[in-house]
């Protein structure tokens, strides 16, 4: 599972990273007006800034239905909305819209999360209820150390030896036995 996990991050790191950058590169370096190729680069970024404060939002249908912000960090919350508020006014002051407008709808969906933590943050946890069927009972439990002196009471094992009756420095297989007290002191 987590090789599945590692190769799909590989596909979208390459996806966004290699095709991404590629797409925005080629459909704007061809554009003999630089305002405009400008303008279109603008579009691109803004939309991906968008997609950057829209992400979080992905969580807020689980907090309002589970009740709990377990799975929302509040400081993440918080630094996006301050990092929205300064962008908005670098924006502002520059008299680019392709940075102010985003920042607006990152600051407006930065406050609906914390005010969904504010709401939430207090209110008591849902217990999980397990299944029955999935509970350990103690008649199932196994004493491993019993169960090792029960089954090596007499361990035969095959070590290889060497031999030199034939003076061929081979080696020849011997059977040994350990007793318990050896096997459990390897242990």
């Amino acid at each position: 599972m987590v090789e599945n996990f590692q190769l799909e991050t590989v596909k979208l790191m390459f996806l966004f990273n290699i095709f991404g950058f590629g797409l925005v590169f080629f459909s704007t370096y061809f554009l003999h007006n630089p305002m405009t190729r400008l303008h279109i680069l603008g579009y691109i970024c803004m939309g991906f800034s968008l997609s950057v404060f829209a992400a979080p939002l992905a969580i807020v249908r689980k907090v309002i239905k589970t009740k709990s912000v377990e799975f929302m960090p509040f400081t993440l919350s918080v630094f996006l909305t301050v990092g929205a508020v300064m962008w908005f006014f670098y924006g502002l002051l520059l008299k680019d819209m392709n940075i102010a407008v985003p920042n607006v709808l990152g600051f407006i969906f930065g406050i609906l999360q914390m005010i969904l933590y504010a709401i939430y943050k207090n209110h008591p946890k849902k217990m999980v209820v397990e299944d029955p069927k999935l509970q350990l009972s103690d008649q199932h439990i196994v004493d491993v150390i019993k169960l090792e002196s029960v089954v090596s009471s007499d361990v035969n094992t095959t070590a290889p030896q060497p031999y030199e009756s034939r003076g061929r420095g081979g080696v020849e297989a011997q059977n040994t036995k350990e007793k318990t007290s050896d096997a459990s002191q390897k242990v």
